[in-house]
């Protein structure tokens, strides 16, 4: 019998031990069927959030590379920035904190993607690690090149309006899916909505396609910013048909 017990008790504690372990992720469904490559207008976010920002870049950079349908699925596998530190300098430029210029907050930021987006994402081997993560975000971010894309088709950022159906009509022609376009809706006295974020959406094996399946529920709205998710926050929403402003950067002023 104590060889037994013995048994059970090793067992025991190899199966409690797995409990910690990154390959294992929390309970319930975290199934999904789609990567949602996220780009935001950084003149949009700085407008939505009543921030002037400081120096926004002039281009798409990127929010988030999100699986769809689940969260948060593997709270016991934090962010380490010595993992992708050799990402560092194109982490800064094409995926900064677009709020905060400090390297703290630009860190807490990817913290906040890695472990609420990245640690369900990791279910696949190509992204099983937070520097595979990372790194594969931002290739498919310079893969897809949304920025220069859209101003060889003439969408560029400026004072006129554009029609939704133009842009989502021409990012097709390009990337031959249907993207998810959103805006924010417009605010007492404003009349266009603003163009805020374009989304791409991958399989499971990293190959493009539609954002929107057919019958998919209306999605819900988003906070455009983690830290601003609270109830005074406009957010985004999918654009309505119509005008939609692509508001150009703001130049810094210069004293006298």
């Amino acid at each position: 019998m104590e060889p037994q017990a013995g048994l059970r008790v090793l067992l025991c504690l190899a199966l409690c031990g797995l409990g910690g372990a990154r390959g294992v992720w929390s309970s319930g469904n975290q199934e999904w069927k789609k990567l949602i490559m996220v780009h935001h207008w950084p003149t949009t976010v700085c407008m939505e959030v009543g921030n002037s920002c400081s120096a926004p870049p002039d281009y798409w950079t990127i929010h988030g590379l999100w699986p769809d349908k689940s969260e948060e699925c593997n709270r016991s596998w934090h962010f380490n920035p010595e993992e992708i530190k050799d990402l560092l300098p194109d982490m800064k430029m094409y995926w900064p904190d677009l709020l905060h210029s400090s390297r703290n907050r630009s860190l807490h930021f990817w913290r906040h993607e890695w472990e609420k987006h990245g640690t369900c994402a990791a279910q696949l081997d190509a992204l099983n690690s937070q520097k595979k993560y990372f790194g594969k975000s931002l290739g498919l971010y310079k893969d897809l090149a949304l920025n220069s894309i859209l101003q060889k088709l003439g969408i560029k950022p400026s004072n006129n309006s554009y029609q939704i159906s133009d842009i989502k009509d021409a990012l097709v022609s390009v990337y031959g899916v249907a993207p998810k376009v959103q805006c924010l809706p417009p605010k007492s006295g404003e009349e266009l909505q603003t163009l805020g974020q374009i989304e791409l959406c991958f399989t499971k094996d990293l190959q493009l396609r539609n954002c929107t399946d057919p019958g998919e529920p209306a999605p819900r709205r988003w906070a455009l910013w983690p830290a601003r998710a609270a109830a005074t926050s406009l957010g985004l929403e999918v654009c309505e048909d119509g005008p939609a402003f692509y508001p150009p950067p703001k130049r810094p002023t210069t004293g006298a």
